[in-house]
Parts: structure tokens; sequence; C-alpha cells
């Protein structure tokens, strides 16, 4: 009598706004001059190789959950200037010995800013990628890319990721809304045309979406039947969203999937490990321990905190 073999595979997947991830070189056709040694925030390689290990020393520990360890199998990251930024993290900072690869998009947004998915190749292994360009209207910069990669975790499931920095709110929420809802139009595409191929796929659409999980870009995505699982999403020393503006939380990177891969999901939260806080003297409790607040330099991590899903793949 035969007996059959299950295999069962705890994944960790990772979001996270780096805030200002630059080099300290100025590309000539981007307005990166702020980060550079000559610029204002007098952007030196001694402070980006601590950003650097800043921002591997929070990945690194995403991959704690209370009762065990390991290392996260998927970051997807926001705000990272270019390839020469992600080969210094993923094999030269903290992280070299993790053995992780990278994709990453290569945008028209003018400061030069971009996303990437970090995997574990043992964990992951890519298929396709390319990335879906957002076109603009009137009054509205080229933005970011988002970046679409689609592989096979260890299960021998197809995983289909987009990595997402929506437009900022900069200007006014209102008027800036319909640039992210150009996103969110582009996203409802792409996932329009996964479900025209794919029986019941399993998706992953994540990043900082400049937008609350009750606005009108996160509702778009999920009137496609998809599942905010960050929605309320909370830290464990304090932190009550993934970013805080004047004294408030909010939730504005998210982490949102299909019914395939939400009935996979065994947790999500926000990782507010105490080294990424600081006190909030000005509003009260804690808040994101920044590289710079204001122009004052902080020897920080980021404005933003990590969101960590955890999926158990059967």
């Amino acid at each position: 009598m035969g007996v059959a073999l299950f295999l069962v595979s705890l994944f960790t997947f990772v979001e996270l706004n780096c805030e200002n991830l630059f080099d300290c070189h100025h590309d000539s056709l981007k307005q990166d001059i702020e980060f550079t040694p000559e610029g204002d925030r007098r952007w030196t390689t001694s402070k980006y190789w601590k950003k650097l290990n800043n921002l591997a020393k929070s990945v690194i520990s995403c991959g704690n959950d209370g009762r065990d360890w390991h290392l996260p199998d998927m970051i997807a990251l926001c705000e990272v200037e270019n390839d020469s930024v992600m080969r210094d993290l993923t094999k030269r900072s903290l992280l070299r010995n993790a053995n992780y690869e990278y994709l990453m998009t290569e945008s028209l947004d003018e400061r030069g800013i971009d996303v990437a998915l970090v995997y574990a190749p043992g964990s992951f292994a890519p298929v396709n990628h390319y990335p879906l360009k957002v076109n603009t209207v009137k009054g509205m910069r080229p933005t970011r890319d988002i970046l679409y990669v689609s592989g096979q975790v260890l299960t021998g499931d197809t995983l289909h990721v987009f990595v997402v920095h929506a437009p900022s709110r900069y200007g006014g929420e209102k008027r800036t809304r319909p640039h992210r809802m150009l996103v969110a139009g582009r996203i409802c595409e792409a996932v329009d045309s996964l479900y025209a191929v794919c029986h019941n796929p399993k998706i992953i659409i994540a990043g900082d979406f400049n937008d609350t999980e009750d606005g009108p870009v996160v509702r778009q995505i999920c009137e496609k039947g998809l599942v905010c699982i960050s929605s309320g999403a909370k830290g464990g020393n304090g932190a009550k969203g993934t970013y805080k503006y004047k004294g408030k939380w909010e939730n504005i990177d998210h982490i949102i999937v299909s019914p395939a891969l939400a009935a996979d999901m065994s947790s999500c939260k926000v990782n507010d490990a105490p080294f990424m806080l600081e006190e909030d003297s000005k509003y009260g409790g804690v808040q994101p321990l920044r590289t710079y607040r204001a122009w004052k330099y902080r020897n920080g991590y980021s404005d933003h905190l990590p969101l960590v899903a955890r999926f158990v793949f059967h």
C-alpha cells in the first residue's frame, strides 16, 4: 500500500519602503544631487554603508516569529535607486551570506528611485519578469514601474508577485489621487490577464500604495476579489501601522493577495523591533527611527516599518 507524501513549506514574505536608498554618485539623468557628498544631505560613503547595514538588520529581524528564526524568503523593496545599491545590499552588506538574488525596475522616475524583489533561490525560482509601465496624465510626473515576477515555490506552485510604489500624496491627497488610481487600474488589468489564463492563481501585490487600507486605490484592487491581508496590521512594541504622520499611525504599505494565497496565510504583522523605533517626543508613543529627521542625520533605518506575512504552502 503506497504512502502519499505531502510537502509543506513555510514561506516568509516582507514588504519594506527603504526611504531613499541612494548611492553617493550623481546620475546626470536623475535629480539625485541631494544624496551626494556635495548635496544638502552630505550623503557620504560612510552614511551609505551604515544605511545598507541598518536595512540588512531590519530584514534579518523579520525572520523572528517569536518561536523560531529563519531569513525571509522574499522581500519587496521600495525606494531603491539602482542596480548598484541592490548589489551592495545583497552581496556586500550584512546580508552577504544570505545568498539572496534580486530583480528590479529601471523607471522614468525623476529622482531615479525604483522597486525591487529580493528572493532566496532555495525558496523561489523566477521564471518570468518584466516592468509594467504606468501611463501618465497631464500634470503628473513619470512614476515608478510596477515590477511583475512569476516563479515556482518549493511545492511546485506558481507564485505571481507585483511590487508597487504608487505616486506620493505630495501636493494634497485629493489632487494626486487620480495618479494613484492609474496604478490601481494597471494592476487590475494585469490581474484580469492572469485570471484569464490561470485557474485560481496565487498572487501577491505588495508595496507602498500611499493610500490607506480603506482608500480608493486599495478598494479598487480588492474589488477584483483580492484580500488585503495587512489590513489592521500592528506591531508588538507600539506601532499601530507602518508609517506615522503628524502623530497618527497609518497603514499605507500593503500586502494584497488572491483568495488562493489568503487560504495559505498564517499571520501578517508590522515588524516594530525596538531598535527601529524612537520616542515620539512631540506626539507621544513611538515612531520609526529614520535616517534623517528633517535635515538632521539620525543614523536610522527608514520612515516606514516592514510588513511581514507568513504563509504555509501545502
